[in-house]
This record gives structure tokens, sequence and C-alpha cells, in this order.
């Protein structure tokens, strides 16, 4: 699936019109179940949602690739971020495989430099994603100019103020869908500056060891030589047999990363979060 890059519209809270939005520790983010009945209604151009209804899956291989529902092992990983304090001041980062992008979104809060958002599926990003930044960066951007006086901490209204005009923080994101290899040519042949992440955030992506070799060049390409990756994943996928014992081995045998699991989560099904830098660089 060919790489595009998806522009920030002018009109940033025409994005929110005909959105319901949830929140979740102190993100907002899109009731997908509503994107689903709309896009049903023929604004989905990729037709993603009328096939995964039809086919009552939520992974339909280089059709759809899952990122209209947010994964569980998505909140393990941004619980990891402030239990081990991982810190995103002046960093760049990419939220890879990103679906709602909450990922890239707390990076963003935490004072990244830039973020970048990347998902498979160009109606994710339309739909899902970029309404998620933007509603995020409105409701920062009005509380931190004292918009209505309340603590960061609190939890955020259900919905976010109109913005007078485009959010600083937005201005630090991009957008892109399309194929993992196809983004990574993408930014590197770009005339647009680009340097290397210092972070790549990714969850519940290794669940096909079919996308193994392709997952594994991106992360090598893109990564800067002193860069993090953090990987949230479930130890074992039942149905298409990728998980993150798997992902070790095929690491290891490419000899390019160091891995250590950072995290083990033992509730119900294992969940772990995976921690990998270049080896010749610690």
């Amino acid at each position: 699936k060919a790489a595009k890059e998806h522009e920030v519209p002018e009109d940033i809270n025409k994005m929110l019109e005909n959105k319901v939005m949830e929140t979740v520790s102190d993100l907002y983010y899109v009731n997908m179940s509503v994107v689903e009945m709309m896009c049903l209604d023929g604004t989905d151009e990729e037709g993603i949602v009328s096939k995964s209804v039809s086919s009552h899956s939520d992974l339909i291989p280089g059709v759809y690739e899952g990122g209209l529902k947010i994964w569980e092992c998505t909140f393990d990983l941004i619980e990891y971020f402030s239990e081990a304090e991982i810190q995103f001041t002046n960093k760049t980062v990419l939220d890879l495989g990103c679906g709602a992008g909450l990922l890239g979104i707390v990076a963003l809060k935490g004072k990244a430099e830039e973020v970048h958002f990347q998902d498979y599926n160009s109606t994710v990003i339309d739909e899902i994603t970029l309404p998620n930044a933007v509603a995020n960066c409105i409701s920062d951007s009005n509380r931190m100019g004292g918009g209505d006086g309340r603590k960061t901490s609190e939890p955020p209204s259900k919905r976010p103020k109109k913005a007078a005009c485009l959010p600083a923080a937005l201005s630090r994101c991009r957008f892109f869908s399309g194929e993992w290899s196809e983004v990574s040519q993408l930014l590197l042949s770009s005339h647009k500056p680009f340097s290397k992440y210092d972070v790549i955030l990714t969850s519940e992506t290794i669940y096909n060891p079919d996308y193994y070799s392709a997952l594994h060049d991106t992360l090598a390409q893109l990564l800067d030589k002193h860069g993090r990756v953090y990987l949230a994943s479930k130890a074992h996928y039942f149905g298409v047999g990728g998980g993150i014992y798997l992902f070790e081995k095929f690491i290891e045998e490419r000899s390019v990363f160091k891995s250590s699991i950072v995290k083990i989560i033992d509730k119900g099904l294992q969940r772990c979060i995976m921690e990998m830098a270049f080896k010749n660089h610690s």
C-alpha cells in the first residue's frame, strides 16, 4: 500500500463534527462505533469498515490492519511510560501502527519536539488519528491558556472547546498512511527535512510473523543510532501465530538490535513490554 502524508485541515473544528468523544486517562479519543456507522454510509473510501463488518474480523491482511480498535497493550505502554519515567521532552517520536494515536499523543503531551503517526489505513488516519490529535491539542491549548482554570491532572470535559487557531502542539505533528516500507521510503527520500527518531512507540504490531521482516527493517532504517523502541505485545496471538517471544527470537537472529523485556503483565493472557536499541550503541 503506497504511502501518503495527510495534511492537517485548515478548519480543525470541522474534524470533530459528528464525532462522539470518549475520555480515558486524561486523553480524548473518538468513539469508534460511531465512526464505523458513519463509514458504512460511504465516507470510507477504502471500504475497510464494510469489509471488516462483513468478514467479522478485526484484521484482514493487506486490507485492514486493526486500526479501528484500541488494543489493550496500548494502555500497558502508557502506564509503563509513567512507571519507568520515560522522558519525551525535545525528542522526535514515531507512533508506528498508531491506530487511535494515543501513544503519540502522550508523547506530545510530554513535550516531544515532533511526533509522527503512521497507520496502514488512510481511513484510520483521517477518521480517528487526526481527530484524536486535534481534540487533545485543542483541550491542552485551552487549558494551558488558562481557558477554564482546571489543573491538567483532572479529566477533560466530554467535548473539547473549539479552537480559534491551530494549536501549537498540532504543528509538531505529521500523519502518514501506507505500508511500513513505503512510509520509510517516503520519509527518507522526502524534500522535507527529516531526522531519525529518538523514540519509536508501537503496540500490538507483531501479531503476524509475516510482517516481522518489514517491521524490523523499518525500525532499523528510521531509529536514530542512540534511539529506543518501546514495543507492547501479547505473549502469543492465537490464530495468527505471532507474539513477543517469537519476535525476540527473530531480533536475536538478525543481530541488529539488542532487546529486553522490561515488563510482564500476567493478568489473563500474558502481555509484555520490550525495549530495543541498536547493538553497537548503548
